[in-house]
């Protein structure tokens, strides 16, 4: 997809403090120095998409991996017709397709869907290349960001290997109590790999105890 942005520098984080939040987020990780904080004010843009737009499908392979600052997505397959939830992030959330970041043709088709309306920071790939080239500490900072997602997906995969429906949706609250109620129970069911029917039975089952 191809984002909407403003490239004043002075006017586009206005609504954001006056710099933008992918500073913040890596500042949780370890202290910028001045030129960072420069290139990634300079360089990263705010963007929105409406409710059920796509931020990024196999058809559209734009050059950005994403922060987000308010809102709620989904990736997701396709598979035939059927569509699976392989996850979904919240708030100071990183979010982007494998395909576009390495550019390689044997990633995974994926779309990235919001599921709210989301405001979000893009973040092209070239300003991290110039940031890991010249920044120590960037590289510093990529580290501690690509072990989150490693604990992400080390999770998701405990999830699915857990051997009953039931068992399977009591670790998805405790993992993700801030999405239960911000998800559709359609994807969900797919992120669990159940049926709509079987996660209400459950959640019914369950409210009731």
């Amino acid at each position: 997809m191809n984002p909407e942005f403003n490239y004043n520098t002075h006017e586009k984080w206005l609504p954001f403090d006056g710099f933008s939040p992918l500073i913040t987020i890596f500042k949780s990780f370890h202290d910028l120095n001045p030129a960072m904080e420069l290139i990634i004010n300079n360089e990263t843009f705010p963007v929105n998409f409406k409710k059920n737009k796509f931020i990024s499908s196999p058809l559209h392979l734009d050059q950005y991996v994403y922060l987000i600052n308010k809102g709620v997505t989904r990736g997701y397959i396709k598979d035939d017709n059927k569509e699976i939830t392989m996850w979904m992030a919240k708030e100071n959330e990183f979010i982007g397709s494998v395909s576009n970041i390495w550019n390689t043709n044997n990633a995974l088709e994926e779309y990235i869907q919001a599921l709210e309306d989301v405001i979000a920071v893009a973040i092209p790939h070239t300003m991290s290349e110039k940031l890991y080239l010249n920044y120590q500490i960037a590289n510093y900072i990529g580290k501690e960001v690509a072990q989150l997602h490693y604990l992400q997906a080390s999770e998701r995969a405990f999830i699915s290997r857990l051997p009953s429906a039931e068992k399977k949706y009591i670790r998805f609250i405790k993992s993700y109590p801030k999405l239960v109620e911000r998800i559709p129970l359609k994807y969900i069911a797919s992120f669990l790999n159940m049926r709509l029917e079987t996660l209400s039975r459950i959640r019914s089952k369950l409210a009731i105890l």
